[in-house]
């Protein structure tokens, strides 16, 4: 008999032996109206205001607020260019699968190349990370592109360096990559992109070590729609 021969067994919950709340509706608001109650929203733009929530929700981090950096003009480019079709580049599978498809208003594509079987090659003959080198197959896409990048410290690093080089500018940067090496340092490039060197991209990041894939696509789905 193979597996798709197996009858389905009889199923049944098991006796309730904790005190939760099992319904899921109830959980999603009670869950942002605690967000909104023990979080400071006060220094977020306005516009920008579900984008933290939103990111907040995804890391469980009331106190997140105090290192987000939000440009003033993060909201309405993001939301622009994602009414206008723009894709999405992630930096790792798990910010692509984070991203949820029925908020997209435009069907937007969502890529991640670091599968592609030129990224090996690429991060050798760099002697960099994959993650950095699948952000240079983003360039074709990259004009007015919404990007997330959750994971790696390298792979934002390399997307600044070829801006930089003259590659085209997305419209807006989710900039959260986590970790202990290099993630607060690529953060703060991000921070003092415009400053540094006169060029001016929205963007979302949070200082320090903190971020993840998680708050990445998060940040992405506030901006797709402003729904909570």
């Amino acid at each position: 008999m193979t597996d798709t021969q197996l009858e389905t067994p009889t199923l049944s919950a098991p006796p309730r032996r904790f005190d939760y709340i099992a319904d899921g509706p109830a959980i999603y608001v009670d869950s942002f109206a605690t967000i909104r109650r023990e979080s400071d929203l006060s220094s977020v733009p306005a516009d920008a205001e579900k984008v933290a929530v939103r990111m907040i929700h995804g890391s469980g981090q009331t106190d997140l607020t105090r290192d987000l950096v939000v440009h003033p003009d993060l909201a309405r480019a993001g939301r622009a260019a994602l009414a206008a079709g723009a894709p999405i580049l992630c930096d790792a599978r798990m910010v692509a699968m984070g991203i949820t498809a029925g908020r997209l208003p435009a069907d937007n594509p969502v890529h991640c190349f670091l599968t592609d079987e030129r990224v090996p090659d690429l991060a050798r003959s760099w002697s960099t990370t994959r993650t950095a080198a699948a952000v240079s197959l983003w360039e074709p896409l990259l004009d007015g592109a919404v990007v997330a990048i959750g994971n790696a410290p390298t792979a934002l690093f390399h997307l600044l360096e070829m801006i930089l080089d003259g590659a085209p500018r997305p419209a807006a940067i989710v900039g959260c990559p986590v970790g202990f090496i290099g993630a607060a340092e690529s953060k703060d490039a991000l921070a003092s992109f415009a400053r540094d060197h006169g060029i001016d991209i929205p963007f979302v990041t949070v200082r320090g070590r903190r971020g993840g894939s998680a708050m990445a696509s998060s940040a992405v789905n506030a901006l797709a729609q402003e729904e909570e």
